[in-house]
């Protein structure tokens, strides 16, 4: 499957060339590591309380409650990002218990391998559902005092399985676009010790 190029806009896409693949952020011992196990495999995700303390905190607590067990990856667009944690298999909304305040105004960027919080126009509206950014995605940062997308984290093993959910063929779906045509199923997210970052240079 040849990969296509896409850089998406709030409302359209754009063909643009292929960037360099930059080289996994730095990662630190002491910071909380999660597993996020899915029916493709298994990615292993470095948080950053430093950087967006009570998205971490509201992250981990769904994570501990097991909130996010069944859910599914249910958007996912080459080249921008793959996103789930808010809808069933069968797209049924799972209600999340809160919302969480952005941190996105002197926060992490949105670049490649980082997670993210999904939210509507409300910048305050972020719950449970998160994605993986697959590309440097810098039109999602807070820009001028305007918020963006709160980045806490990023990926440190399992690149390949990120690759591989954003490849899967994907389609319209009851509302939705852009949805998995199989189910990319989240069948837990563990907490777990640190794990050394891969390099994921020649993963494509």
């Amino acid at each position: 499957m040849m990969r296509t190029c896409l850089a998406v806009a709030t409302t359209c896409l754009a063909l643009v060339a292929c960037a360099d693949e930059p080289e996994p952020p730095a990662t630190a011992a002491s910071n909380p590591h999660v597993e996020i196990v899915t029916s493709m495999g298994a990615m292993t995700v470095e948080l950053w309380p430093d950087k967006a303390p009570r998205t971490v905190e509201n992250f981990l607590m769904l994570v501990d409650d097991g909130f996010y067990e069944g859910t599914v990856f249910h958007r996912v667009i080459p080249n921008f990002m793959i996103q789930g944690g808010g809808y069933n298999a069968d797209l049924t909304y799972r209600e999340p218990p809160r919302t969480v305040v952005n941190e996105s105004i002197g926060g992490a960027a949105n670049a490649r391998w980082t997670i993210a919080m999904a939210r509507h126009a409300d910048p305050d509206s972020a719950d449970s559902q998160f994605f993986v950014n697959v590309n440097d995605n810098v039109h999602l940062n807070a820009e001028a005092g305007e918020p963006g997308y709160t980045v806490f984290g990023t990926l440190v093993a399992g690149f390949e399985v990120a690759e591989d959910i954003e490849l899967t063929d994907t389609g319209p779906v009851a509302d939705k676009i852009s949805v998995p045509l199989t189910p990319v199923v989240i069948q837990q997210v563990v907490r777990i010790g640190a794990v050394d970052s891969v390099d994921s240079a020649d993963s494509e």
